[in-house]
């Protein structure tokens, strides 16, 4: 096994479940998946020796799924509403915890992205405040306040049961 393999292995189970956070959708996050690891393995020579393998997978992986958001948005949904058959647009829970789950996610996808990702690169992917800062490109300081701001909404969002979309900022 190569250097690169042993490096690169371990952090695939990660890099899957923050996939599948990010998009939520299984397809979608394993081919986010692969292209991470498919650029990863063909710009190898490009990652700096002292540079964390993880973090900087991590940063390819946010940094495909920004761009496939972009990409979308620009293009839109196209799915012609006759063909969409009206029981796969939702599935009752099978029990309360599915509800739960169901309530969680909905008020994260509520969420901006910004505060999104680094609520779950801090708290499902357990990374360091400063390894996230790496990974989504910004600083140690603003991961803090996005992480903190974030939770807030979050937590406003699930005490209300609705999504807590606005932009607005408190000034004291």
């Amino acid at each position: 096994m190569t250097d690169m393999e042993q490096l690169i292995e371990p952090v695939i189970p990660g890099l899957r479940r923050y996939a599948n956070a990010l998009v939520r959708d299984p397809a979608e996050a394993d081919d986010l998946v692969q292209d991470c690891l498919e650029r990863a393995v063909a710009r190898w020579g490009q990652r700096r020796a002292d540079n964390d393998t993880r973090s900087w997978l991590y940063a390819i992986l946010h940094n495909l799924a920004v761009n496939r958001w972009r990409k979308l948005s620009r293009r839109g949904v196209m799915a012609p509403i006759d063909t969409v058959d009206p029981r796969s647009l939702s599935v009752a829970p099978a029990q309360e915890h599915g509800l739960d789950r169901a309530d969680v996610l909905r008020a994260l996808d509520s969420l901006p992205d910004e505060y999104r990702s680094v609520i779950l690169l801090v708290t499902v992917e357990a990374l360091p405040y400063a390894e996230a800062a790496r990974v989504l490109g910004v600083p140690l300081g603003t991961v803090m306040s996005r992480l903190s701001r974030g939770r807030a909404r979050l937590a406003a969002a699930l005490a209300e049961g609705a999504p807590v979309k606005s932009h607005l900022r408190r000034v004291k």
